[in-house]
């Protein structure tokens, strides 16, 4: 097991455009239970597809559907960036 700490983003501060992966679900209830039945678990691959002009809803390209999520909720969702390899061995697979 590695010593240094990772860094995470929240969904939210994704640039449309970019790809991540998922590092953890902070979310409860409900919503939490639907977003990982919608295969948002840690280790998945997301690319943001667009924000409103708002900023709120934020569509995100998972497992090959559109999910849009309020910001306050992708808030509660911490994301790994493609470069940073260490977490998923090397693997650069990812959605395009």
């Amino acid at each position: 097991m590695s010593t240094h700490q990772m860094s995470t983003i929240a969904l939210s501060e994704l640039a449309v455009g970019a790809s991540c992966f998922v590092a953890s679900v902070e979310l409860e209830g409900l919503l939490r239970r639907r977003i990982l039945d919608l295969g948002m678990v840690p280790g998945t691959p997301i690319r943001c597809v667009r924000k409103s002009p708002a900023g709120d809803p934020i569509a995100y390209a998972v497992r090959g559907s559109t999910i849009a999520l309020r910001s306050d909720d992708a808030r509660l969702i911490r994301a790994y960036l493609p470069d940073d390899t260490r977490t998923y061995g090397g693997n650069k697979e990812w959605h395009k």
